[in-house]
């Protein structure tokens, strides 16, 4: 059964939980203006404010603005992509503050996914990174005034995060040219007047490297860039003209030290200790490679790979060296601290006032092979839980972080216990943990799963009759695989923008992921990586949740495997909704969180959701 969802509003304690805007991130401007973009989740969507240090955050921008947006430098333009709703392939615009007028970017290019934009430290040029069907291709784009983009570096294997020097003549990118289809990168800076290839940074076979920032003085040709030369993160930094490095290898530290930010003019380099998933901020003295912690006890950046920006959000040194901690944990929003050279630190903007929540304990479990994998727990405090809920994140090269999520905690005030798994293919816990579903046909994954489910047990948890997966994207595919794998271990799987049919979907996707899947699932792989091939073994039920104009994971690639699983009489529902991969709002995410909790308070009392389907949420109960 298909239906079309739209977000629907009943005043309760879940609406409790979404009504409060969250801040997503805080987005600095390059240069030497203290000034950021701070973009939070509204109830209609992402929106907008300026914050100028010192100050309070302005009144909210008068237009929608995307997770993935930059501002300038002066502060007058917000650059965004102008994707048609959603389907992240689209054209870049600058949008002056005040809505007053829209530039478009790249007048006469075809349509294009974003994958790196950052303008430069003297606001002269936008450098920005976009896949068509043609490969990947660079663009510096004249920004003071708006002119013509010039392709500075053009591939076509997988290419992203273009940045540029402080004085706009140098341009670095992450390439793959070397290795096509394998995402071990090396750095390649250009000549942005030309084009031409100034240096290399290469670290294989030891380990990809990948650039941070490039000094801010106009004049310095150095770039700090990220390692795995080792097997785990270290900052390095690297001048491109003389191939001179100064790595920073802190033998002492255990796990990944993953470089944030660099403040040249003082020789110092904000960085992310992570041990066990667990983070610490730090501050680096770029001449004696010293290290020193300066905050811990919460999660201080959400890395990412191949996608707009190299962190989702992360804590980043202002222009006078003070260290902006953007600072969460599960029951606290993202918040930002000033913290100063003397340690003494200032709420600069305060976690939003959301209702109280639980915070999680972490756990590092055995999966099959002896491979720690970390697992995240929250339950309920004042009840036994009536069920359990374990998570998969997307990506997969993505991460679950100690950082604030209103559905988990939304979960847990349902009753149920709920759990995060950072499985292999999860960032921060080293180059053989990230690569380490390569070429298995989530086998690796489905261990790890069944280790999180072990794990459950014998915490009193994970029983199967009240037990369901969820995930979205990748942590989509992961459910759908998991109810067909481990069909003894879930009552019910939830998937979002989820792939069952890795051959309808490849064929279906932007190019921008394209690329990559196809190298990941080659043809001899699809079918033991998906989960149409387990359909005989599902006896869960299953909802999968898929956006309209979604080109990550467009609907063919989970349409047979609701077509099938209704026809041998599986209990499946498939809801579209109006959006693409990655939808905002907090009605949404309200309305989203209703219907799982809904459906699985039904599956508890023995409903078969495809039964229940057409009548869409509702005040079902269990006696607890």
């Amino acid at each position: 059964m298909t239906n079309v969802r739209h977000p629907d509003s009943r005043p309760d304690h879940l609406t409790a939980r979404f009504a409060t805007p969250v801040l997503l991130t805080a987005r600095p401007v390059v240069g030497t203006s203290d000034l950021a973009l701070l973009i939070e989740d509204q109830p209609e969507g992402s929106r907008a404010r300026l914050w100028r240090a010192g100050e309070a955050p302005g009144e909210l921008l008068p237009f929608p603005v995307g997770v993935g947006a930059v501002l300038t430098n002066d502060g007058r333009w917000v650059v965004d992509l102008d994707d048609d709703g959603g389907s992240e392939v689209g054209a870049l615009v600058a949008i002056a503050v005040d809505g007053s007028e829209t530039v478009a970017l790249t007048p006469g290019r075809e349509p294009y996914v974003l994958r790196g934009i950052e303008p430069s430290h003297d606001g002269r040029s936008i450098v920005a990174t976009v896949v068509d069907e043609q490969g990947f291709h660079v663009l510096r784009i004249p920004a003071a005034p708006w002119g013509e983009p010039q392709v500075v570096y053009s591939s076509p294997v997988e290419a992203w995060y273009g940045q540029v020097s402080a004085d706009s003549a140098l341009v670095s990118v992450d390439t793959t040219d070397h290795n096509p289809g394998i995402r071990r990168a090396r750095v390649t800076v250009v000549d942005s007047r030309d084009g031409s290839t100034v240096g290399v940074l290469d670290d294989l076979p030891a380990g990809p490297v990948r650039g941070v920032r490039f000094a801010g003085i106009a004049g310095d040709p150095r770039l700090l860039a990220n390692t795995e030369r080792t097997g785990f993160a270290r900052p390095v930094i690297w001048d491109p003209t003389t191939n001179e490095r100064v790595d920073f290898e802190l033998p002492e530290l255990r796990g990944e030290v993953i470089p944030l930010d660099w403040h040249a003019e003082s020789g110092r380099i904000l960085a992310l200790h992570v041990e066990d998933g667990l983070h610490r901020l730090l501050e680096i003295d770029e001449s004696t490679g010293a290290a020193r912690v300066v905050m811990d006890g919460a999660s201080f950046a959400d890395p990412d790979v191949a996608d707009l920006h190299p962190f989702q959000w992360a804590s980043y040194f202002a222009p006078d060296g003070t260290i902006r901690a953007v600072r969460s944990r599960w029951h606290e929003p993202r918040h930002v601290i000033g913290i100063d050279r003397d340690g003494a630190s200032e709420v600069l903007i305060a976690p939003a006032p959301v209702p109280e929540g639980v915070p999680f304990t972490s756990t590092m479990i055995e999966s099959a092979d002896g491979t720690r994998v970390q697992l995240w727990l929250g339950r309920p405090t004042d009840r036994e839980p009536i069920g359990t809920v374990l998570e998969v994140h997307g990506g997969p090269n993505l991460v679950m972080v100690d950082a604030y999520n209103p559905s988990a905690q939304a979960w847990i005030e349902a009753g149920f216990a709920y759990a995060t798994l950072n499985y292999r293919g999860s960032v921060t816990f080293g180059r053989d943990f990230r690569e380490g579903f390569w070429g298995v046909g989530g086998d690796r994954e489905i261990e790890d799963v069944d280790a999180a489910i072990a794990f459950l047990r014998s915490q009193g948890l994970g029983d199967p009759a009240t037990t369901f997966i969820t995930g979205a994207s990748y942590g989509g595919h992961l459910t759908l695989l998991s109810v067909g794998r481990l069909p003894d271990r879930f009552r019910g799987g939830l998937a979002h923008v989820a792939v069952a049919d890795w051959s309808a979907a490849i064929a279906a996707m932007n190019p921008a992921v394209r690329s990559v899947w196809s190298s990941w699932v080659p043809p001899e792989m699809v079918e033991h990586f998906s989960a149409v091939s387990y359909l005989d073994d599902v006896t869960a039920s299953v909802w999968i949740n898929q956006g309209s104009v979604d080109t990550r994971t467009p609907i063919i690639g989970v349409q047979s495997y609701v077509d099938r699983l209704g026809a041998r009489g599986g209990d499946v529902v498939l809801d579209i909704f109006t959006g693409g991969h990655e939808p905002t709002g907090l009605a949404m995410l309200e309305h989203d969180q209703r219907r799982m909790t809904d459906l699985a308070l039904r599956a508890i009392a023995g409903r078969r959701w495809s039964e229940d389907a057409a009548a869409g949420p509702s005040e079902a109960s269990v006696a607890h």
